[in-house]
């Protein structure tokens, strides 16, 4: 991969993560969802529920997911893996951070992220992200309730 398309995914991933921090998480999807392939093969998983798979599905989530965060503020990411081909690049991250979800009280949080870009007309786009809160150990495995 040449030394640009590094340059131009690092650049990706840090709007990517400003667009989250600064607007996502208080109620504006738009700057993030920018940055989202609208292509049918695009897939979200969020807390929010069921992982959605095209375009209009992952875009709706994202609004909705949007819609319950406020006074939203991220204090690191915290990269534990990057993957990179020419036209793919998939990152494993833990976000950290504060939120209040639905009105409710402010809340800390750690995300496990993993998200995939790929090359679309010359720029890096999200074509998939996963994102739960399970980052504890539990012998409960998939049938933990907490």
């Amino acid at each position: 991969m040449a030394i640009n398309e590094m340059t131009d995914l690092d650049d990706t991933v840090q709007r990517y993560r400003q667009t989250l921090a600064d607007e996502f998480v208080n109620g504006n999807p738009r700057p993030f969802k920018a940055l989202w392939s609208q292509r049918e093969d695009v897939v979200l998983a969020n807390p929010f529920g069921p992982a959605v798979r095209g375009w209009e599905r992952a875009s709706a989530a994202l609004d909705y997911a949007s819609s319950r965060l406020s006074d939203g503020e991220f204090s690191g990411f915290e990269r534990i893996a990057t993957y990179v081909t020419a036209e793919l690049a998939t990152i494993y991250e833990v976000e950290h951070g504060s939120l209040r979800v639905g009105g409710g009280p402010l809340t800390a949080f750690d995300l496990r992220v993993t998200t995939t870009f790929r090359r679309e007309d010359g720029a890096w786009k999200v074509v998939h992200r996963h994102a739960d809160s399970i980052n504890t150990a539990s012998s409960d495995g998939p049938l933990r309730t907490t």
